[in-house]
């Protein structure tokens, strides 16, 4: 498994890529609640920037679970 800094930077980097003037995963989120995530490309750049959040949130509740 990933190490916590790893993670940390990982979600503080690309996980808000590009800073301005949204990150590309508010901009995804939204296509997707609206249902207009449809392009492959939009897709793929959903799990991209997504991936981290996601690696982290499996860390700490495995953590937090196996204690």
């Amino acid at each position: 498994m990933f190490p916590w800094p790893l993670l940390m930077v990982l979600c503080l980097t690309l996980g808000r890529a590009p800073f301005l003037p949204e990150p590309h995963l508010v901009e995804k989120l939204r296509l997707l609640a609206a249902g207009e995530l449809l392009r492959p490309l939009d897709i793929f750049d959903l799990a991209l920037h997504a991936a981290p959040w996601i690696l982290l949130g499996v860390k700490a509740v495995l953590a937090w679970h196996i204690g």
